[in-house]
Order: C-alpha cells, then sequence, then structure tokens
C-alpha cells in the first residue's frame, strides 16, 4: 500500500542536538517564555538538553517519522540551535527558504550541511535566500514568525521584531501566500515573540490562543479564516499557552497523522481539547522541560520536510 502524502503534515523532519546548550542571552529581552535555573550547573543543563533531543528523535522515528539528526558542537556559539525551524522552511514544489535572523548568535544556525542533506536526499528545485536582509533590519524568522497553512496557503504572523512586514511579504510573493498579520500580546501585555507558541496549524484543527490577539475585529477574523478551510478552531486559554500548548507541529507517518508537543503541553490541555485533537491526530508527547527553558518547545525544535523525496 503506498503511504498517504499529507501536505499540512511533512512525513520527515530536520533537528539538531546540541552539544552545549544554554538558554540565549540576546534573546531574553523580548522572549517572555525563557528562563534560566540558576540551580543548575551549566554541564548539567547540557547533558539534560542533550538527552532530551536524543529521546524525542528516538520517540518521532518509533512512530514513523523519519527524523535526520544533525549534530551542533560549537560551544557559546549557537545557544539556540535546537532551534532550527527559523532559519529554514521547505515547500512542495521543491523550494527552500532562508531566513534573517534578529539574534547576531542565531545567524551563525544556518548551516551548508543540512542545506546539502536535502539537495541530495529529496528534489530541491531552488534556494531562496532572505538573510541579506539582515543588515537593513529586517527579519523573519521562518516557522517561528509565521504559521503556515500549506493547503490555503496562507501565513499566519504576530507582529513583533522577528516578524517584519517587508520580510514577510517578500516571502509571500515569492512563496505565494496570503499574509494574515496580528497584533498578539500576553497577559503582561508584552508582544509575543513567535507566532507558533500562540497556534498551530493541522489539516482537520487548529489550536490557537485567541483571547491573546488584542483586536477583536481581528481575532474574528483569524478564526474566520481558520474555519473557512474547513478546520475546527480549538482555543487555547493564555494559561495554556505559557504551557507551550500552541507550540505543536502535525507530523505523517504515511498512515496516520501525529501531533507532536511536549508533555508540558499535553497536561494542560483539557480531556475534552485532547479529545477533539485525537480524532484527527494520534497525540505523541515529548519530554523537553530543559529544551523548553530556552522559550522554545517541541515545535520549535522540529523543521518539516515538505520536499519529494529522491
Amino acid at each position: 500500500m503506498r503511504p498517504q502524502i499529507y501536505p499540512q503534515a511533512p512525513a520527515a523532519v530536520v533537528m539538531v542536538r546540541p552539544h552545549h546548550f544554554t538558554p540565549n542571552p540576546q534573546t531574553a529581552a523580548d522572549n517572555a517564555f525563557q528562563r534560566m535555573d540558576a540551580e543548575q550547573a551549566a554541564g548539567e543543563v547540557a547533558r539534560q538538553a542533550y538527552a532530551e533531543v536524543t529521546q524525542a528523535a528516538r520517540t518521532l522515528e518509533q512512530h514513523g517519522v523519519r527524523v535526520h539528526l544533525f549534530e551542533d558542537e560549537q560551544p557559546g556559539r549557537t545557544p539556540d540551535a535546537v532551534f532550527p525551524n527559523n532559519w529554514f522552511s521547505t515547500h512542495a514544489g521543491g523550494h527552500v527558504a532562508l531566513y534573517p535572523m534578529y539574534s547576531p548568535n542565531r545567524r551563525l544556525e544556518r548551516r551548508s550541511d543540512v542545506i546539502e542533506m536535502l539537495k541530495a536526499q529529496y528534489r530541491v528545485q531552488d534556494v531562496i535566500d532572505y538573510s541579506g536582509l539582515e543588515p537593513d533590519g529586517l527579519f523573519l524568522e521562518g516557522t517561528g514568525a509565521m504559521v503556515l497553512d500549506h493547503i490555503a496557503r496562507v501565513a499566519y504572523t504576530a507582529r513583533s521584531n522577528r516578524a517584519n512586514p517587508i520580510a514577510l511579504e517578500r516571502f509571500a510573493t515569492h512563496f505565494n501566500y496570503e499574509p494574515l498579520a496580528f497584533d498578539a500580546v500576553d497577559a503582561q501585555g508584552r508582544a509575543v515573540y513567535h507566532t507558533n507558541v500562540l497556534m498551530c496549524v493541522a489539516t482537520e484543527f487548529a489550536l490557537v490562543g485567541l483571547d491573546l490577539i488584542s483586536d477583536a475585529a481581528r481575532r474574528a477574523h483569524v478564526q474566520q479564516r481558520l474555519e473557512e478551510t474547513g478546520r475546527e478552531v480549538i482555543a487555547l486559554s493564555a494559561a495554556q499557552i505559557g504551557e507551550f500548548a500552541g507550540n505543536a507541529l502535525e507530523l505523517s507517518n504515511g498512515r496516520e497523522r501525529l501531533l507532536a508537543l511536549s508533555r508540558r503541553a499535553l497536561a494542560s490541555l483539557s480531556a475534552d481539547q485532547v479529545q477533539r485533537i485525537a480524532r484527527s491526530a494520534h497525540l505523541v508527547p515529548l519530554d523537553v522541560p530543559t529544551i523548553e527553558l530556552a522559550g522554545g518547545s517541541v515545535r520549535c525544535m522540529l523543521a518539516g520536510i515538505h520536499l519529494a523525496a529522491r
């Protein structure tokens, strides 16, 4: 039986395993999700993060997802390397995008070996590189800044210093997406730093922290746009967003769809929400509490591959 292809749910991902993990001091100012445990020694934090990524990759592979696991062995240079979804994305038809990154040390995460692997194992037609926008202060941090509906071709984007409207417009024009930008703030009134902590768009449902979208008309428009595409909108509370419940990614294994999320995120969901998700996707919780200290969770760790295999 031929494997089922789901346009919204990739069957393969890139992950990066950190050898010297630590929360990034350059991103702490605008990432309200970021924490640093002063009680833990740096070496122990790094060891735990390494183990968490190792186990997460193993769990996804056990569920039938293909994982391309790369190593990050640069001490102190690339503290956020574990989040590769921000610096590149892949798209049906053989397209790859490279993105301009807000923090200088995050620009060091871009790796030619990842792109060469994609070219060798998948059908890549072109690589569009937006990193030249960095000197002009125009940033767009990939599928952190944008949550992409690959089916209806909508780029949901929370405005922030990591999602510049000019860069967004360029991406939308090149890749034929409708940009849908909005303002979103947390309970303390701080701008949400990445859209992918606020929402997850899957094949048949969407998890969205609607209450964090500050403008009522825009909030209604986001919900309407999702419902127009036939998706069930599952609203998340601000507290659930704070537990990374929105930071999930739908994957597939050729037989069924899966929802990868952290165990912390799963614990925050109500029984009704879990049941509604489970009608469409099998939930796969991953234990990543150390990684979450850096202000990102499971979705940030997974760069989905929407390319045809060679």
